[in-house]
């Protein structure tokens, strides 16, 4: 069977940057398992996977805007200093964990803004970037009944597991 539209996808995957950084991958004996046409995983990857079988293996580049889209700067904001943890050096690059009305996030520090704010940056991580994704399929097959219902139920992840390549709702 072909991957298509709303497939049961299971694939092994390395993630890389097109400096070569290695992001992600899923571990071993653990593939990354979706259904096409429900958001799991970025456009690009998923488009680029449409007609592969299972035993496929391919090295697949998806550009920014299939994945995380462009870095925007309306995503930098300003954020009192008294909002982080006084018992932290804040730094350049640290990332914390802020809670949102869908739940929590990341933060990057971008900025120090002398002794009373700091300048986060709220894009996602691997905005801007080019994404390098080496996969191999390991099944394709229709999905379940159960499988379906738990797309209604909310998420529809079926799993624990939160990795970068995939959705906004944290589902491997």
């Amino acid at each position: 069977m072909n991957i298509a539209e709303k497939s049961y996808v299971a694939m092994e995957y390395k993630l890389t940057l097109e400096s070569g950084q290695d992001v992600d991958s899923s571990p071993e004996g653990k593939p990354l398992t979706f259904i096409t046409g429900a958001g799991q995983i970025i456009p690009g990857l998923e488009k680029a996977l449409i007609g592969k079988k299972a035993g496929d293996s391919d090295k697949i580049t998806v550009e920014p805007e299939e994945a995380y889209g462009q870095v925007k700067q309306e995503m930098f904001r300003e954020i009192p200093m008294s909002q982080f943890p006084d018992d932290v050096e804040i730094k350049p690059g640290m990332a914390f964990e802020a809670q949102g009305p869908q739940g929590p996030f990341m933060i990057r520090v971008a900025k120090i803004n002398g002794n009373d704010s700091i300048t986060v940056d709220l894009n996602h991580p691997l905005a801007g970037e080019r994404l390098i994704f080496d996969i191999t399929i390991v099944e394709v097959r229709e999905p379940t009944a159960d499988e379906l219902a738990q797309l209604s139920a909310g998420c529809g992840c079926g799993t624990t597991e939160q990795v970068s390549c995939g959705s906004g709702c944290n589902c491997g």
